[in-house]
Order: C-alpha cells, then sequence, then structure tokens
C-alpha cells in the first residue's frame, strides 16, 4: 500500500511539474532582440547618442564609420578605454562593428578589436563578380566561401559571427546566392544580414521574404527592419524619404515577422534606414531620431 501511495504521489508531481512547464512555455513570448545602428544618428557624438541606446527598448550598439557615420573613428579618437567606460556608465554592449568600407577581406583586425568589447557581429557585403545567375553564380559564391576561410577561422576565435549583407549589385545579393552561401558555408561564424530593402528591388514581396527568411535557417546574425519605400538615391521630401522605416512604407512585415517567430530568430534587429545625404541623422535631433525608431518599433511589436 505504501509503495501505491509513493507511486500516486511521483505520478501527481510529475503532473504538476509537466503542466508548470507547459504553462511557461505557452507563456514564452517571442522578442526581437534590437540594436540600434549609430548611423541613423549621423555624426552625432556617441555621448549624445549611447543615452538614447536604451530608450530604444535595445541593450546593443551598432558601431558604423564613414560615409554613413563617424562613430566608429570617434571610438579611436577617444581612445578604447574611455568608450568601454561610456558603455558601461549607459548600459549599453557592443554589438556590432559595420564594415562596408573594409569589404569581407580585411575584417581581422577589426574583431580582434571587437572582442576586447565582448563584440559580437561584423557586417561587411559580399565580393565577387555580379550579375551571375545559375551554375555560374554558383560556382562564384563558392569561390567566395573559400576565400573567406580564414576570416571565419578568425572570427571563430574571436567568437564573432561575419553577417554578409545581401547588398544590392553584389556577388550576395540574391536569393540564391544568400541560400548556396549558407548552403556552401557549414560554419556558424558567417551567416546572412537579411536586408527587405534590397530584396524588394529584386521584386521580392512579403511572402517570398518570409519564405527566404525560413530556408535560410536561423543563419541570420543581422535583420534589417528596412523596407524600400521610396529608396534612399535621391533627395525626397522626408516624409517621403521616411517611408522606408518600418509602418510608413507599403511593406507588409506581419508575414516576415511570422517567419521570424517561427524560427525563434534570436539575433539582432535593426530598425532602420538611409538619408540622403549619407551621414546626416535620419531627423534633425537624436531625440527625433529615438522617437521614430520607438514608433516603428511599436509597429513590429503590434505584429507580434
Amino acid at each position: 500500500m505504501k509503495n501505491r501511495r509513493e507511486f500516486a504521489k511521483q505520478l501527481v508531481a510529475a503532473a504538476v511539474s509537466t503542466a508548470a512547464f507547459n504553462a511557461q512555455a505557452k507563456n514564452a513570448r517571442f522578442q526581437f532582440n534590437y540594436i540600434v545602428g549609430s548611423s541613423m544618428y549621423g555624426e552625432l557624438p556617441l555621448s549624445e547618442i549611447l543615452p538614447d541606446v536604451r530608450r530604444t527598448g535595445a541593450a546593443w550598439i551598432d558601431i558604423w564609420p564613414r560615409v554613413h557615420g563617424n562613430q566608429r573613428e570617434q571610438v579611436e579618437e577617444m581612445g578604447h578605454e574611455k568608450f568601454a567606460a561610456m558603455l558601461e556608465a549607459n548600459q549599453v554592449k557592443l554589438g556590432c562593428l559595420t564594415h562596408y568600407d573594409l569589404g569581407p577581406f580585411r575584417l581581422q583586425k577589426e574583431m580582434r578589436i571587437g572582442r576586447k568589447f565582448g563584440n559580437k557581429v561584423v557586417i561587411c557585403g559580399g565580393k565577387g563578380p555580379k550579375g551571375l545567375k545559375g551554375a555560374e553564380l554558383k560556382a562564384a559564391v563558392k569561390k567566395f566561401a573559400e576565400q573567406m576561410k580564414p576570416h571565419i577561422a578568425v572570427a571563430e576565435e574571436t567568437d564573432t559571427i561575419i553577417g554578409v549583407e545581401n547588398h544590392g549589385n553584389n556577388l550576395i545579393d540574391s536569393p540564391d546566392s544568400l541560400r548556396w552561401l549558407i548552403e556552401l558555408s557549414p560554419s556558424s561564424n558567417i551567416g546572412i544580414a537579411l536586408a527587405p530593402y534590397h530584396l524588394e528591388n529584386l521584386g521580392l514581396g512579403p511572402d517570398e521574404l518570409a519564405k527566404l527568411i525560413l530556408d535560410l535557417k536561423g543563419r541570420m546574425p543581422m535583420f534589417y527592419a528596412w523596407q524600400h519605400g521610396m529608396g534612399c538615391h535621391k533627395k525626397l521630401p522626408k516624409e517621403q524619404e521616411i517611408l522606408q522605416m518600418p509602418g510608413r512604407g507599403p511593406l507588409d512585415f506581419k508575414p516576415i515577422v511570422a517567419a521570424l517567430k517561427k524560427i525563434n530568430y534570436d539575433g539582432f534587429t535593426e530598425i532602420f534606414m538611409h538619408p540622403v545625404p549619407r551621414g546626416i541623422p535620419i531627423l534633425p535631433t537624436a531625440t527625433e531620431v529615438t522617437a521614430e525608431i520607438n514608433r516603428a518599433r511599436g509597429y513590429l511589436e503590434s505584429l507580434l
């Protein structure tokens, strides 16, 4: 009888434990891991930008160099110790170093510098022949993947992920090239920095973007919450330029967010746009930039 009672208690305890686990899982809510691009603030000083990072719901900053900003240069001017102290004082962490200026084959020094601050990601574009398709494109992507091996080795050494953005007019810019780069680069220390803006230029809509996210199988250290709107190369009235921001232009982010949620995406999400000319804040003051990032964040959160 005693053994039967003990067995019954164990069954009840197991049932309670399972119910608690299921309730916890049910209540667990997907959340974006936000990061702020310093270029959104143009060439404003880090002393103005860093206090606003936490106000956007982010804990991380992505540092950009000239031409889009100059915060990477600011870090060198103030010195690494002072920058580290500024990060700590504002409870912000360095999450990304963006370097289109260096390209994919000159990132090793930056990865080692970033390691001092616990940096997670470096961003670059894909370098190689443009306009290829089919077998020629796959062969070029394979060559690029081979060329990246020594740089991936340093990424592994420094616990960094190289994010290759699907920047327009590059080798790695089409859905096929993105899928092949992942297929041909098995290391988890290289992935795709996905920018819907450039894929919209290729005719992809929300559903195709969502499918691509699923195809990339979580190999995305960065997702740019950024749409084409009316573009970012010609000077436009601000109300037209800012249509690049989530919730302002016509792109429906709902299927995209659903795909990110489905894969439980845990990479960075950067609410983003480019101003014209480059190097200016997207809006005149840091306060206005922060408010606009928060408006876009509210839109994304409404889709969860």
